[in-house]
């Protein structure tokens, strides 16, 4: 075998926003593995400011995997753990050498008769970019919305209460996503305006590595939580359990990319499932390369919640997609 990679940046349609700032770009690197007449692609995903490996040292061990390609997988797997998204990016390319086109997980999903549900995500902003967005996700046919929010609490808790006098619980599900926007004390605040309007859920409400302070809004929150930030860089197995065993969230969320990859996520999956925690996957701005693959992935974990995976159509200079979204369901085209 022998392994090559390229740099890539993605363009945004439009600056994104999150409490962590906006974003414009987003960087990534692309994998390619060659055997015989073979190739098989994927992507490393680094998120630079999030990923547990946005290192200085990142390209020079994507190099070094390249050269020792040919390495025993466990060999390589010890080698690139403090690498999820290398790491992430090889099981990838491994998989699309073993089942050809654009395919990673065979299954129904892409032989394209069952799509994923998936959530529409709405990015920050003024409100009146948030109100326009979400009636779009709406007309489209969304039943299930995601709102970043944290950055302006007081417009953002406006138009969830404006959704939610047009729409019951019933018939549209609402999800926030803080990315640790708050502090514990504001967090406890925010909780209950929640649970007032009968939120889903609340991803990372405070900064992740606060573990008491998380266990305490767990135990006492009216608002189910999701760790979402509070997983990456989490990569012994023990370690894993303890985290979950201090905090007892109520759901966790998988960005393959930050946490190792499939085997990464298939591994926290069977810790919370022993502890009765729910949880989901979503994509981390990934082109489409990497998002076909987490869909695929995705499909054969049988969650029927919908999914956060729609984040194919933000670049401007995305590579050719195998998706296609109709309202709020992910087909495989191939």
């Amino acid at each position: 075998m022998t392994a090559k990679y390229f740099q890539y940046l993605l363009e945004f349609k439009r600056p994104s926003g999150t409490s962590r700032g906006v974003l414009l770009e987003k960087e990534t690197f692309i994998l390619e593995i060659f055997q015989d007449d073979k190739k098989g692609v994927g992507e490393c995903a680094v998120f630079r400011g999030l990923s547990f490996d946005d290192r200085p040292d990142y390209e020079e061990k994507l190099k070094w995997l390249c050269e020792n390609i040919s390495s025993d997988s466990e060999f390589l797997k010890q080698e690139l753990e403090e690498f999820p998204s290398i790491w992430f990016g090889y099981e990838q390319a491994l998989l699309n050498l073993k089942n050809g086109d654009n395919l990673y997980f065979p299954s129904e999903f892409t032989e394209g008769n069952t799509p994923i549900t998936i959530n529409g995500l709405i990015w920050m902003g003024d409100i009146g970019f948030m109100e326009e967005q979400i009636q779009e996700k709406l007309e489209q046919g969304f039943h299930c919305i995601k709102l970043k929010i944290g950055v302006d609490w007081i417009s953002e808790h406006e138009i969830l209460q404006k959704l939610r006098q047009k729409f019951t619980k019933d018939q549209l599900e609402l999800r926030v996503d803080a990315n640790g926007g708050f502090t514990k004390d504001e967090a406890k605040i925010v909780l209950q305006q929640l649970a007032d309007l009968h939120i889903h859920s609340i991803e990372q409400p405070i900064k992740a590595g606060n573990w008491n302070d998380m266990a305490e809004l767990c135990a006492e929150t009216p608002t189910p939580i999701a760790l979402d930030e509070e997983l990456i860089g989490i990569i012994n197995f023990n370690k894993k359990k303890e985290l979950l065993e201090v905090i007892k969230p109520q759901y966790i969320i998988l960005k393959p990319a930050l946490v190792g990859g499939f085997s990464g996520s298939d591994e926290w999956i069977s810790l919370v499932e022993q502890q009765d925690i729910g949880w989901w996957i979503t994509s981390a701005l990934e082109s489409n390369i990497g998002l076909n693959a987490i869909a695929q992935y995705t499909f054969t974990k049988k969650n029927q919640m919908p999914q956060g995976l729609g984040t194919g159509s933000l670049f401007t200079n995305n590579f050719k997609s195998c998706l296609e979204l109709n309202g709020e369901k992910l087909f495989y085209k191939g």
